[in-house]
C-alpha cells in the first residue's frame, strides 16, 4: 500500500509544508515580473466581475461587456494619475519659495547641531561634500537600475489589461480546472471557499478605492481650509500610502511634514497637518473602514506586519499591495482543509480567552 501524507510522522509533514511554503516565496522571487501582473490582474479581475455581470444582463456582447469595465478602470487611474501630477507640476511652480524656505531650515538646522554637538558650519560642509561625492559615484548604478524598474513598469501595466481581460475571458475554464483537483464530494466546500475568496476580495478593493477617495477629501479639504500649502497633494500622498497598512501611514506622515517643511516657516504648520492626519486616521480606522470592507476575514497584526516585509522585499510596491489580500485568501483556504486548519489559526486574529496549556 502507498504511504499519504496523513501516515507521515508530524515532524516529516510540517518539514514539508515548510519547504513547500520557501519554494513558493522563491518562485515568487525569481519570476515576479511574470507572476506579480498575474496575481494583480486575478484581484482586479475579482473587482470588475460585478460590472462584467451587470453588462451581460442587459444583453451586451461578453467580449465588450468585459473591455467595458477595464476601460472604466483605466480611465479612473488617468484620472487619479493626472490629479497628482497637476499637484506635483503646482509644487514645482514654486519651487524659488520652496528654495528659500528649505534653506532657511537647513541654516537653523546648521545652528542647533553646531550648538548642540559643536560641529562648526565648515566641518558640516565638509561631511556633506564627503557624503555628495559618494552619492554620486553611485549615481549611475542607481539611473541604470531605475531605467529598468522603468521598463518593467512599463511591461507591468501594458500587460495588465490583456491579463485582466482574458483571466475574465476564460473565467468558466479556470473554475474547472480548480474543481477537477478536488473530489465531488468536496466541490460544494471548494465553491463556498471561490465564493467568499471573490466576495472578500471585492469588498477590499472597492473599500480600498472608496478610502482614497474620502481620505483626499477630508484630509486635503481640512488642510486647504486650514490654509496649508499643497494640502491636496498631501491628502492625496497619504491616502495612497494608506493603502499599506501599518507602514505606509508612518511614510505619509514624515512626508506630510516634509512637504509643509518645504514651503512653510511655522511650526504650527507642521502640527496642523499631523493633528489633521490623525483625525482622519482615526476617522478611517474606527469607523469608516471597518462599515465599508466588514470583517470578512480579520487577519492579526503580527502576521499582516510581517507579510507586508515579505511582500516588499520579494515583489517590490506590489507585493506589499497585494500581501493583505493574498494572507486573506490563504486563510480562507486553510480554514476549509483539513490537514492546515492550524496554519488558518496562526493567520487570523481570534485570541484564545486563555491559555490552552493545561497546568
Amino acid at each position: 500500500m502507498g504511504t499519504t501524507i496523513k501516515d507521515l510522522p508530524l515532524t516529516v509533514k510540517r518539514s514539508v509544508e515548510l519547504l513547500g511554503l520557501f519554494l513558493l516565496g522563491a518562485l515568487i522571487v525569481l519570476g515576479n515580473t511574470v507572476i506579480m501582473p498575474l496575481l494583480m490582474a486575478f484581484f482586479f479581475s475579482l473587482m470588475l466581475m460585478p460590472i462584467f455581470r451587470l453588462f451581460r444582463k442587459l444583453k451586451i456582447p461578453e467580449s465588450i461587456a468585459i473591455f467595458l469595465p477595464i476601460l472604466l478602470l483605466i480611465i479612473s487611474l488617468a484620472l487619479v494619475i493626472w490629479l497628482f501630477t497637476s499637484q506635483v507640476s503646482a509644487l514645482l511652480d514654486d519651487f524659488p519659495q520652496i528654495q528659500r524656505t528649505v534653506t532657511r531650515h537647513l541654516d537653523s538646522l546648521s545652528i542647533w547641531i553646531s550648538n548642540s554637538f559643536g560641529y562648526s558650519p565648515a566641518e558640516q560642509l565638509k561631511f556633506i561634500n564627503e557624503q555628495s561625492k559618494k552619492l554620486f559615484s553611485s549615481l549611475g548604478g542607481m539611473l541604470s537600475g531605475a531605467a529598468g524598474s522603468l521598463s518593467g513598469v512599463i511591461i507591468f501595466i501594458g500587460l495588465l489589461p490583456i491579463y485582466i481581460y482574458l483571466i475574465i475571458l476564460y473565467r468558466n475554464l479556470f473554475l474547472k480546472f480548480i474543481l477537477m483537483w478536488f473530489n465531488a464530494n468536496e466541490h460544494l466546500n471548494v465553491e463556498e471557499g471561490i465564493r467568499q475568496t471573490e466576495k472578500m476580495v471585492k469588498s477590499y478593493l472597492i473599500g480600498l478605492l472608496i478610502q482614497i477617495t474620502y481620505i483626499i477629501i477630508l484630509l486635503g479639504g481640512a488642510l486647504w481650509i486650514l490654509g496649508i500649502q499643497n494640502a491636496l497633494l498631501i491628502g492625496i500622498i497619504f491616502a495612497f500610502l494608506n493603502l499599506i497598512p501599518y507602514l505606509g501611514a508612518l511614510i505619509g506622515n514624515i512626508l506630510g511634514v516634509l512637504l509643509t517643511l518645504a514651503s512653510s516657516d511655522k511650526i504650527s504648520d507642521v502640527l496642523i497637518v499631523l493633528g489633521a492626519i490623525t483625525f482622519v486616521q482615526f476617522l478611517d480606522n474606527n469607523i469608516l473602514m471597518p462599515r465599508i470592507v466588514g470583517s470578512q476575514v480579520k487577519i492579526n497584526a503580527l502576521v499582516s506586519i510581517v507579510g507586508i516585509i515579505i511582500g516588499g522585499v520579494m515583489a517590490g510596491l506590489s507585493g506589499m499591495f497585494l500581501a493583505m489580500p493574498i494572507i486573506s485568501i490563504l486563510k480562507i483556504v486553510f480554514d476549509r482543509s483539513g490537514n492546515y486548519k492550524q496554519w488558518g489559526v496562526l493567520l487570523g486574529d481570534e485570541r484564545p480567552a486563555k491559555s490552552p496549556m493545561k497546568v
